[in-house]
């Protein structure tokens, strides 16, 4: 048996590797995506005072401590049953939109976007932003690195810093936003629809006239179906920062719907001793192991399964994009039939930038956003509270039991890369599988378009390895120069 080790693995935020077996044949005989390292949030903020969260979940990531910051407040205001004001939830909404456009951005030009703009086959020093800008030209650059620091100006402004953000508190928020605030930045944010418009040329110029790559993106090596989900409005069209969770089954039917106060009715959590990430599942499906299809209770939660789970954009730009999404890949604009291409989910993610782009726009010239009415003070004995919102990279539970003083005695995270954790196994050995047959040379190009199977998730693996359950497990696993497993050592 022949091991195939791509380690470490690139273009993501955190670290991992991937373990490929070929059989005797040459043909891959399984595969493993490894995420060796453990974040442990969930067991060290037991004993913490609950009002602390929202500032102590932040420091599970440097990337998205925004998304943290939401989810930890919302399911504060659940733990103290207060209904925080209109304002306090606008400038909530606002912050979110803002960090939205800035993440979109990072994935599509740095980290997912050298794929395409360069290549997937190009040298890997050139699969970088460098090679973006140097495919795309100088003034991209100068695009990407503009919107960056309007985004970091605004975030700082509304959350109290650029990153590990303070304001969201239990009721509300610390701080308001002034009119002479509010009007310098509705002046930036409208660059931030124009950069949208911008992004779009360069997808439809690097990638949909390539043929070559829309049949990447159509070809089985990326293609799984499953169910999908993502927090919609009450009109069912696309939102980030409330709402109800909405799943559909493989071919676009709603299979449920939840408040998320309701979630552990419809989601469970698998462990495999091999992994620190935990594998959630659709709980009336049950777990039936990495399959796909209908009868599997595996989901996908991505900016893909967003749109798939949705009726819609709420805004005019975005839905002009997501009209053209489903008409170039299932003849039928309206949204109903399912993509499962898991390489269009660049698409995907930068129809959300527009649509974040856009409700920036609208809030910011909200004339509530300056109102002065931003908390509600918590009376209420504290207990038990979930909040849950759209991270970039999928659907992001926080859940919290404390005593009657506020001590949190147990937290569950369900963060948006773990919902993916079991897709993102299988995508990678999917592509393996097709990409690696009997006598294929096993070139740079082909492990970096094994990576691309993950990369379309952009997995953050920092956020999402929680799982401890009370002792610090190890396997040893030696194996001999023919792939024989000679010695084995396990401590738990």
């Amino acid at each position: 048996m022949k091991h195939i080790k791509i380690d470490p693995i690139t273009r993501l935020e955190g670290h991992g590797r991937i373990d490929i077996f070929l059989n005797d044949d040459g043909e891959v005989e399984n595969c493993y995506f490894i995420v060796p390292e453990l974040r442990g949030f969930e067991k060290f903020v037991q004993g913490r005072p609950v009002e602390e969260m929202p500032r102590i979940t932040t420091r599970i990531c440097g990337v998205c401590p925004e998304a943290h910051h939401m989810a930890s407040a919302k399911a504060c205001d659940a733990v103290y049953k207060v209904e925080i004001p209109s304002a306090a939830k606008k400038l909530r909404e606002l912050l979110y939109s803002v960090f939205f456009c800035a993440d979109h951005t990072v994935h599509f030009y740095a980290l997912g976007g050298p794929d395409f703009v360069v290549g997937p086959e190009a040298e890997k020093s050139e699969r970088n932003i460098l090679g973006v800008i140097n495919k795309v030209g100088i003034e991209a650059g100068k695009k990407v690195i503009k919107l960056r620091s309007i985004a970091q100006n605004i975030i700082q402004t509304l959350g109290g810093k650029k990153i590990h953000q303070v304001t969201a508190i239990p009721g509300g928020i610390t701080r308001g936003l002034s009119e002479e605030e509010r009007e310098m930045f509705a002046k930036d944010l409208e660059y931030f629809i124009e950069f949208a418009k911008f992004t779009f040329k360069v997808f439809d110029d690097y990638v949909l006239k390539n043929s070559k790559y829309i049949d990447l993106i159509l070809s089985d090596n990326y293609t799984q179906k499953t169910y999908y989900m993502g927090l919609v409005d009450e009109n069912n069209k696309v939102n980030f920062y409330d709402g109800k969770v909405r799943v559909v089954d493989p071919d676009g039917n709603e299979f449920c719907k939840y408040e998320p106060n309701e979630y552990l009715n419809h989601v469970a959590e698998h462990i495999e001793s091999w992994s620190y990430l935990k594998f959630p599942y659709l709980k009336k499906i049950g777990w039936k192991g990495f399959v796909d299809g209908k009868e599997s209770g595996v989901y996908i939660a991505t900016p893909l399964s967003r749109l798939n789970v949705s009726d819609g954009m709420a805004t005019p730009l975005a839905q002009e994009e997501y009209e053209k999404f489903y008409e170039t890949f299932t003849g039928d604009h309206t949204g109903k039939i399912p993509v499962h291409h898991t390489l269009a989910t660049h698409w995907a993610r930068i129809i959300e930038l527009m649509y974040a782009a856009e409700r920036a726009n609208q809030l910011i010239n909200d004339p509530e956003i300056t109102s002065k009415e931003i908390r509600k003070i918590p009376t209420e004995i504290p207990s038990e509270g979930i909040g849950i919102v759209e991270a970039p990279r999928g659907t992001l539970t926080h859940h919290y039991i404390t005593d009657e003083r506020g001590i949190i005695q147990k937290a569950n995270l369900i963060v948006g890369t773990t919902n993916n954790h079991a897709a993102i196994s299988m995508s990678i050995k999917r592509a393996a599988k097709g990409l690696i047959k009997k006598g294929t040379e096993i070139t740079d190009s082909v492990l970096n378009m094994i990576e691309m199977a993950f990369r379309a998730y952009d997995p953050c693996f920092g956020c999402a390895t929680h799982s401890l359950p009370g002792q610090m497990p190890l396997e040893l696993c030696i194996y001999d120069s023919n792939g024989n497993l000679i010695n084995y050592k396990r401590r738990y």
